[in-house]
């Protein structure tokens, strides 16, 4: 891989970004590229991002050889260097250019959402990857698989990675005979401009409520919004349940860039102005059955027949919405619904909906739920399931970022929780207890018996022994993550479903 100064200045004008450049040799040919300044950079460019950047980590990219470097200022005016309006998005065009824009030999299918994001992934991914063998990657939340081979699948730190890690993945995806992605595209991704000038084939809008506001991510409802919108701007075809919130904001942008022809509208039930409709027929706790109909011209065009019916693998109701959004993305693509039946009858998604059967100790649902919505989604299911078990929940929401998810847990628990534990989950630099404190501040303790217990194995085990054969417990918020992040560290964490199992296998044995 390799970066012609030269082709960069002409990129970055392009982009209307260049500021100044003061280079020496404009044919050096980079061989490297980098933002962290503790790696190799030899013959390399090194980018300065990022709103604690220190002119000392700039040095450090010095004396490891970095050749250039590119900044919104000038730190060292003894070395070459291009100034432009934003690192970030310098590094994005020039990361694309560098690993030899990996995203054209690739057709991307992207999905942003509050919730659903990474179930509606892991549904379109597992319907692609039997429709084309061993030519599908996916980046998710929970796995990043660039390849076929099983040394190709690797665990995400990032729902949307950084944008150079994002196209040296792309590349390696291209180069190990990939011709599908199938990707989630957090609002993160477009504030901190990770997929900077990249052109999706297929973009979802799931669904949008309140969430990932405050100071470390979004200032307002309104940036989110705006940051989730981006995708459909972005994209050549565009997927959108019909019942999002603000489903008007959204089309606009969808409007902005692509046909009518190009837009198709999702929903459940009875709901006007759709071109596929959702009905559930049944719902259990083995699968959910509905039908998906095609309700305009162009849905029956992608349809041989108007209505079909889907055997989901993963129960709840709720993800048959994210089941319509894989199914409308593959039928775009042309895959046979034979294919998409049998796909979606073995569909399995890490850390959602995993339920571990009990001999006295109730059922335990494991549930990545992190919000309002998605909570009241799972709870709401489980109480029309079990209407006559007591429903505990142990839960802790994230330091440093959505704060609002706090409140919105309290409010959850006061709707439809008998008991709570709150606990740890990636309490980042905040302190945990304060984080559970705030959370129990607004829960009503006439409605919902709470306890904290910090160590969340220690808070598992004691909601799993306190409970009996009915009681239906939920471990929320985390799924399957192998980690906690505390003050910049992860620290190894088994996963809610391996302690679950080894709490159950100490004292059920």
């Amino acid at each position: 891989m390799s970066l012609k100064i030269s082709n960069a200045i002409e990129i970055l004008k392009k982009h209307d970004l260049l500021v100044s450049s003061s280079v020496s040799d404009e044919n050096l040919e980079v061989t490297n590229i980098s933002y962290n300044s503790k790696e190799d950079q030899s013959n390399g460019i090194f980018f300065c991002k990022g709103n604690n950047f220190k002119a000392d980590y700039l040095d450090q990219a010095i004396k490891n050889g970095a050749k250039i470097y590119v900044s919104e200022k000038e730190y060292n005016k003894d070395v070459d260097r291009l100034i432009v309006k934003s690192a970030s998005k310098a590094l994005a065009l020039l990361s694309a250019k560098y690993y030899g824009n990996p995203e054209d030999d690739l057709f991307i299918v992207a999905f942003t959402g509050t919730k659903g994001k990474t179930t509606t992934s892991y549904f379109t991914y597992d319907i692609l990857k039997n429709a084309y063998p061993k030519q599908v990657g996916l980046f998710s939340t929970v796995d990043r698989i660039v390849g076929p081979n099983p040394k190709d699948e690797f665990k995400s730190d990032l729902t949307t990675p950084e944008s150079l890690e994002l196209f040296r993945d792309m590349r390696r995806c291209v180069d190990n005979g990939l011709k599908y992605l199938v990707m989630e595209v957090s609002s993160q991704a477009y504030k901190k401009n990770r997929v900077y000038g990249l052109k999706f084939d297929i973009g979802g809008f799931l669904n949008i409520t309140p969430d990932h506001i405050g100071p470390n991510e979004h200032p307002t409802y309104e940036d989110y919004l705006n940051c989730k919108k981006q995708l459909m701007i972005n994209s050549k075809v565009n997927i959108i349940n019909r019942q999002t919130d603000d489903y008007d904001k959204v089309y606009a942008a969808a409007k902005e860039t692509s046909d009518d022809k190009d837009i198709y509208r999702f929903a459940k039930n009875e709901v006007a102005d759709t071109d596929f409709s959702i009905r559930n027929k049944e719902s259990n706790l083995n699968d959910s059955v509905f039908t998906y109909t095609a309700e305009s011209d162009k849905a029956e065009d992608l349809q041989d027949k108007g209505e079909y019916t889907y055997d989901l693998g993963l129960v709840g109701d709720f993800n048959e919405l994210n089941a319509g959004a894989a199914i409308t993305a593959a039928k775009i693509m042309g895959v046979k619904n034979e294919v998409i039946v049998e796909s979606l009858k073995v569909a399995f998604v890490p850390g959602r909906m995993e339920h571990i059967n009990t001999n006295s100790h109730g059922t335990i649902f494991i549930d990545y739920a992190h919000n309002y919505a998605s909570m009241n989604a799972l709870l709401s299911f489980l109480k029309r399931e079990y209407p006559k078990s007591k429903i505990k929940v142990v839960v802790g929401s994230p330091g440093d970022k959505g704060v609002s998810r706090r409140a919105g847990f309290s409010r959850i628990l006061n709707e439809l929780a008998d008991s709570a534990i709150l606990t740890t989950d990636d309490p980042g630099f905040e302190d945990p207890a304060d984080i559970c404190k705030q959370i129990d501040e607004k829960i009503d303790h006439e409605k919902v018996q709470v306890k904290t217990i910090l160590d969340r194995e220690k808070a598992i085990r004691e909601m799993i022994t306190s409970s009996k054969g009915d009681d239906i417990i939920v471990l929320a918020a985390k799924g399957n993550d192998a980690y906690q992040k505390t003050k910049g560290v992860d620290v190894p964490y088994a996963s809610d479903p391996v302690v679950a199992r080894k709490i159950l296998k100490d004292i059920e044995d």
